[in-house]
């Protein structure tokens, strides 16, 4: 097959196909090839915009028998009818390989880090592949532990598996991926791989430099799409992304942990690549072609014999609803969700994870253990039921309530509290030091709670600390202190 598609490529590239610019509308190109044969859908088109500038587009539509449609990975300005074009006979492409460790690049693997381009012997890949064979694909059970409680309690990621983080604005998914990325590489013995989809500029800068203070960048790839390039970039970055993770687990043998921030947007330049090329939208304004967008992009993260791809991705989730067709198309490619809650953020509850919409095809006994899958569901049962009696506390009080509905709303008001967590990477605006927390650690707090072990302590006992010793102290601190027992 590959031997086939290397003397077809080399066909296409002694004809020399060129053409010329015949329309530019923002990021679309229309263009008309001398020859009677046209590119095919996917390849790569190099246009000279000028001597010093030159801009690569990706065939989209054949819209006769000598006329393409192709989309802009650049900007277009300047560039005017007439100009000529070069097909190169293949997707586009990008650097990959150990070459690209600890470096920032955009979606063609230029670096954007200020420092030097990547060694011109690097091998390269195109971005455009099929997933592996479902034959060859090898799946895992075994937990990918996080430190952060309420995840590893409640949704337990998988080694090899796809997980999203699903939330509105403002609810912290850019702060939870970045503990994630903090927490997780560097314990961590395989590579990470970074996708920054319509990021902003100064989220990367940062990015960078947690990468670089925690001293994991020379295990890292940062690849980044920026919010202010045109659609096509952010379109093919998570792509980009992708296809430097494959390398290493196919050519290399690495495990790769693969986050992305945020997919939503992906899907949202598709959208607007969809307008300009002319397409009707579908559903809601959607693109026509949403849901094989997204299984082109989640169907090729899988695991295979010998090396996994562990995905961790951020999910934007328009106006809160969980039925927009965007995030349904989603979520159904996600062995696990972790949903965030607008109510527990308005709360201060950080990380605001909604302990009964968060949700692991791990959480089985079979997997985690008999006490882990216990302590999850009875944490659950008690958050719900606090839950349900809220409405009835607001209206009536606390004496209104049975002495059994009583205790479980004080012990699921304590899980709760003890669900929060300090992060590390939020040490310089909340003073206090973050907290990574082992499994073990997390289970057996968890429990002490629903046995009652807490029910005497203060609330803020529990609030922002790492496993239940802490907690003790500063409840043993509380008590010796008038200030601290009346704080």
């Amino acid at each position: 097959m590959a031997q086939r598609r290397g003397r077809e490529l080399a066909k296409r590239s002694a004809r020399d196909l060129t053409g010329r610019v015949v329309a530019v509308r923002g990021s679309v190109i229309d263009i008309r090839f001398d020859n009677s044969s046209l590119p095919e859908i996917n390849e790569a088109l190099d246009i000279a915009a000028s001597p010093q500038a030159r801009v690569l587009a990706e065939v989209q539509a054949h819209l006769d028998e000598r006329t393409v449609r192709a989309v802009a990975m650049q900007s277009t300005e300047g560039l005017s009818r007439g100009v000529r074009v070069l097909a190169t006979g293949a997707p586009l492409m990008v650097p990959v390989g150990e070459a690209m460790l600890g470096r920032l690049v955009d979606l063609l693997g230029a670096p954007r880090d200020g420092g030097p381009p990547i060694a011109a012997d690097a091998p390269r890949s195109p971005i455009h592949k099929l997933p592996p064979a479902l034959a060859r694909q090898g799946g895992s059970r075994i937990p990918l532990e996080t430190g952060i409680k309420v995840i590893d309690l409640l949704a337990p990621l998988a080694r090899g598996g796809k997980a999203g983080l699903f939330g509105g604005a403002g609810v912290g998914k850019t702060v939870l991926v970045t503990e994630l990325i903090r927490t997780m590489v560097e314990s961590y013995s395989g590579i990470s791989v970074f996708a920054g989809v319509g990021e902003r500029s100064r989220e990367g800068h940062e990015m960078l430099l947690e990468m670089r203070q925690s001293g994991v960048l020379e295990r890292t790839v940062l690849v980044f799409g920026q919010m202010n390039e045109p659609p096509g970039a952010r379109w093919r970055v998570g792509l980009s992304a992708l296809t430097i993770a494959e390398y290493f687990r196919d050519e290399l043998k690495r495990d790769v942990l693969l986050l992305m921030d945020n997919v939503f947007r992906f899907v949202q330049a598709g959208g607007e690549i969809s307008g300009l090329l002319g397409r009707l939208p579908s559903r809601v304004g959607y693109q026509p072609t949403l849901a094989s967008e997204v299984a082109d992009l989640e169907e090729r993260i899988a695991s295979v014999p010998g090396a996994a791809v562990s995905a961790i991705q951020a999910v934007y989730v328009p106006a809160d609803d969980f039925t927009d067709p965007a995030v349904t198309a989603l979520f159904n490619h996600f062995d696990g969700s972790v949903v965030l809650s607008r109510a527990m953020a308005a709360e201060g509850m950080y990380p605001a994870v909604d302990p009964l919409r968060s949700t692991s095809v791990l959480l089985d006994p079979n997997v985690i253990g008999d006490e882990h899958y216990r302590v999850a569901e009875e944490v659950r049962t008690t958050i719900a039921r606090y839950r349900d009696l809220q409405d009835i506390i607001a209206l009536l009080g606390m004496d209104e309530l049975s002495p059994t509905d009583r205790v479980t709303v004080l012990r699921g008001r304590r899980l709760q509290h003890f669900l929060t967590q300090p992060f590390r990477v939020t040490e310089a605006f909340t003073g206090k030091p973050g907290r990574s927390v082992p499994i073990a650690r997390t289970v057996e707090g968890c429990r002490a709670i629903l046995e009652g072990q807490t029910d005497a302590w203060a609330e803020s006992s529990l609030y922002m600390v790492g496993d239940l010793d802490e907690a003790r102290a500063r409840e043993a601190q509380a008590a010796r202190t008038p200030e601290g027992a009346a704080a």
